[in-house]
């Protein structure tokens, strides 16, 4: 870029818009020697810390035959949550549900567009269900962002989207080890229908 004005021959707006079609850098010059600073010199996929974390992630995976794990997800529709409160975003379909396995649904009584009750060692929500085979049994997911209805927001249209809250269920004293950040997926979870 011109790093706003210091460098004046770099990249900027003007220069864009004076070339509607694009403009030609030339040949592409490989850059990922220079960048990367890994020991190997290489893009690790796989490093050792990691590698060496599985065993406990799988451990912390093994839960009691009622419990679920929950994970979060994303909409195009949704980023964050910001867009909750553009009406051309959020009509049509709520987007704010718990994706449950056909198979789960079944074992807990829950029905497609019903509610869900979910419990953590936090907290408890409530849901709207929508049943799919897009996600594995034993597994539910509850898109981040949403639960625009506390008293003090000023977002019409998202608090008319209200959705619900999904860390409210993420423990605030759990923390991944290899990283220390906050565990807002893979939380053990119980699933009952809502009553």
């Amino acid at each position: 870029g011109d790093a706003f004005g210091a460098n004046p021959g770099g990249l900027s707006l003007a220069a864009l818009e004076a070339k509607p079609h694009g403009i030609d850098f030339g040949p592409l010059a490989p850059r990922i020697p220079e960048v990367l600073r890994t020991p190997s010199g290489k893009i690790e996929l796989a490093p050792e810390p990691l590698v060496a974390d599985v065993a406990r992630l799988r451990a912390a995976l093994e839960r009691p035959g009622s419990s679920m794990v929950l994970i979060g997800r994303r909409d195009l529709r949704s980023n964050n949550s910001w867009m909750h409160n553009l009406g051309v975003l959020v009509k049509g379909n709520p987007r704010c549900t718990m994706h449950v396995h056909r198979a789960d649904a079944e074992r807990l009584g829950l029905a497609d567009g019903g509610r869900a009750r979910v419990v953590s060692r936090a907290g408890a929500i409530e849901v709207p269900v929508e049943v799919t085979e897009a996600i594995m049994p034993g597994v539910v997911s509850i898109p981040h962002g949403w639960g625009h209805d506390q008293p003090d927001a000023r977002l019409r249209i998202a608090a008319a989207h209200a959705g619900v809250n999904s860390n409210r269920l993420a423990d605030e004293h759990a923390l991944d080890p290899l990283s220390g950040n906050a565990v807002l997926n893979g939380i053990p979870v119980t699933v009952e229908r809502a009553s």
